[in-house]
């Protein structure tokens, strides 16, 4: 990197709250730490309009270009409650 650059940041949400990174694109793993969501939760997009929303895995990269990405975390299922 030279001089006259300056790092892009992008920014995107999880459960509301705002959060920064200067990676474009994120794991699902990587935003969950960053929001310090615990590792057991699912963690989902929230997609634009009638789309359903799309569960994002540990592995699953995100790209933050365009439109600001909302995501929501949700704890484990629990079975036979």
């Amino acid at each position: 990197m030279n001089g006259n650059e300056h790092k892009k940041e992008y920014e995107f949400f999880v459960d509301a709250k705002k959060y920064h990174t200067e990676k474009a694109t994120l794991t699902g793993a990587e935003i969950k730490a960053i929001a310090d969501v615990s590792p057991t939760y699912q963690l989902f997009l929230e997609e634009e309009g009638d789309q359903p929303d799309r569960a994002i895995s540990d592995g699953d990269s995100v790209s933050l270009e365009g439109r600001d990405k909302h995501f929501f975390a949700v704890p484990p299922a629990t079975f036979g409650a």
